[in-house]
């Protein structure tokens, strides 16, 4: 894509030898003008930094920005136009914790609020793939990484390492340390604009990673976050630690999804409970939490994110359609309640 400057950019990082390329455009969130003047490339060269990715060390250049934007405050960061953060976590994989946040942001955008996605999942970045914008390029303007739009109105922008993979086979073979370094960059170096809420995809469990994620977004204080487990008691057990380690590091609970609960029926509406039932609403009573609702098992869903179509207004009719919306309301009221 040409930017202002007559010069095309595309940020690509080969995982096997931290080899930069510029050319090449994509449907990136530079496109609108939405607040954030794109620089030509001679004006980066100058004074960027690549970091390696096979030694984490900075060498050269490439799309990886100055290290001196994390030392920015919330007020002068690329954060300061987002209102609430979002967290989605899940004490193990498997559960549906990117489709959980693809469909919040879905929701959240119907309602009419502009939403971005940061995908700190580094090891498996799905999300790209959810909206169909895998092979989209990301760009870069004076403020930083520009995001990429998933929608027509422009109104969900994502950003996820899935974008700067050279091949999208790649495996991200790194140690905590650099996985850490990146995710901190993610934070201070995505020109977001002006957002109503930023969903945060995490990657399972809990590690150095999301302590790094966490205390990454402390300053921006974040809203919450969500809480994602299937019926069954080995998953549950799993979202146990999990409210632990939102305690110790003193991050709001939202509350707790309980996904794949059950299967409707298309034809006569009636419920099978594949799995347990639950088990998700009796952890948030244990715990003291709000329960967000169950969603169950929809092949519609399972359709749309392998298409890359939009769940939430293709098939309001659909039996996982209701409780997706309950969730985002909820959402919604406890980011119009007064910070405590």
């Amino acid at each position: 894509m040409a930017l202002r400057g007559g010069v095309k950019l595309r940020a690509r990082v080969a995982i096997g030898g931290g080899a930069c390329q510029s050319g090449g455009g994509g449907a990136s969130a530079a496109e609108d003008g939405s607040g954030r003047r794109c620089a030509a490339a001679a004006a980066w060269r100058g004074r960027r930094r690549a970091v390696s990715a096979e030694t984490g060390t900075a060498t050269g250049t490439g799309p990886w920005l100055p290290a001196y934007r994390s030392l920015a405050g919330p007020e002068q960061s690329n954060l300061s136009g987002v209102r609430h953060v979002v967290l989605v976590l899940s004490g193990k994989g498997g559960v549906g914790k990117s489709t959980v946040a693809t469909q919040l942001a879905l929701a959240l955008r119907q309602a009419g609020k502009k939403v971005g996605i940061l995908d700190v999942d580094l090891c498996g970045p799905s999300i790209p793939r959810m909206f169909r914008v895998q092979d989209s390029d990301v760009h870069q303007c004076d403020s930083g990484w520009v995001p990429v739009f998933v929608d027509q109105e422009k109104s969900i922008s994502l950003m996820s390492i899935g974008f700067l993979l050279e091949k999208p086979d790649d495996a991200v073979v790194w140690r905590g340390p650099k996985k850490n370094a990146l995710i901190k960059q993610f934070v201070a170096d995505v020109a977001w604009g002006d957002l109503d809420f930023l969903i945060v995809d995490t990657p399972p469990g809990t590690s150095d990673e999301h302590i790094s994620t966490v205390e990454a977004l402390r300053p921006y204080k974040p809203l919450g976050a969500i809480l994602v487990t299937t019926p069954q008691e080995v998953a549950v057990g799993d979202v146990r630690r999990e409210l632990t380690f939102c305690k110790k590091t003193g991050l709001r609970v939202l509350g707790i999804v309980e996904n794949m609960s059950g299967f409707v029926c298309p034809h006569c509406s009636e419920c099978t409970n594949v799995f347990s039932k639950g088990g998700g609403e009796e952890l948030a009573k244990y715990a003291g939490v709000p329960f967000l609702g169950s969603v169950p098992l929809d092949p519609q869903l399972s359709q749309s994110l392998e298409e890359g179509r939009d769940f939430i207004r293709e098939f309001p009719k659909s039996s996982a359609f209701p409780a997706l919306v309950h969730i985002a309301q909820q959402v919604l009221d406890s980011a119009s309640q007064p910070s405590s």
